[in-house]
């Protein structure tokens, strides 16, 4: 098993301080990839997340600091994450047409919201689409792993890069993470959230609150882990709406 041979070279060259603390969370690491890529198209191979979560796992055990005040596993989570979140980064996963559905999902959910007062039903934001609403939940389903902020969704469709973000770039005084995190933006998220339909409200608390993966989450709504990703990416494409409102202003 290519896990269990990493393991086994890095024992060989790392001190046993280290390699018990790689030891002990490496199956850390296969939750993390399974809870990853439940939402990531199945071109995506959970191995490949799982060998280089591994590698952000054994780096954090060797620039972990014990007198630091933090537990190695929170530590570790992050390097983990972190590790595979630049891998799908760098590889560019998701096709150039699942986004621009996805973009195109936003814009008809925004608009709809705007003219009803309310989140609209999926039949609704699909006849705008002028597609069935099998279609419109196919392309839910291609849009797994779609992020809430994605710099390359600001992208218009000639290569060119909207000023959207890029003001932060020119700007070296400005701080995109202190933007972020501006009471004004925490307080839209919130209302987004719960502006959610019911059921999505209970998708996103199971997923990322009690860090279930979709096919845990299908048990427990009585659905299928493929509805339960159509549901996810609906629920983003309603917040990414919201948020981009807000970065435009």
């Amino acid at each position: 098993m290519p896990t269990q041979r990493a393991l086994h070279l890095y024992r060989k060259t790392q001190s046993d301080s280290e390699h018990d603390r790689v030891q002990q969370h490496a199956p850390l690491v296969r939750k993390i990839a399974y809870h990853l890529v439940s939402r990531l198209p199945a071109s995506v191979e959970v191995d490949d997340l799982i060998q280089v979560g591994l590698m952000g796992l054994m780096e954090a055990a060797r620039n972990f600091d014990p007198n630091a005040g933090v537990q190695f596993e929170t530590f570790a989570t992050q390097r983990i994450r972190g590790a595979m979140l630049d891998e799908l980064r760098s590889a560019d996963w998701m096709p150039r047409q699942a986004r621009r559905n996805m973009r195109e999902i936003e814009a008809a959910v925004h608009k709809l919201e705007q003219a009803l007062g309310r989140a609209p039903q999926e039949t609704e934001v699909a006849q705008l689409l002028g597609i069935a609403l099998e279609e419109y939940q196919l392309r839910l389903g291609d849009a797994r792993g779609h992020q809430l902020l994605y710099y390359d969704d600001f992208d218009d469709e000639d290569g060119g890069s909207h000023d959207t973000l890029d003001q932060f770039v020119a700007d070296h005084d400005a701080n995109p993470l202190e933007s972020l995190s501006d009471a004004g933006f925490r307080k839209l998220l919130v209302a987004g959230l719960d502006s959610l339909p019911e059921r999505e409200k209970l998708v996103m608390a199971l997923y990322y609150d009690e860090e279930l993966n979709l096919k845990e989450i299908g048990a427990v709504l009585g659905v299928s882990e493929s509805r339960v990703s159509q549901l996810h990416s609906q629920a983003i494409a309603r917040l990414r709406s919201k948020v981009k409102d807000w970065l435009a202003r």
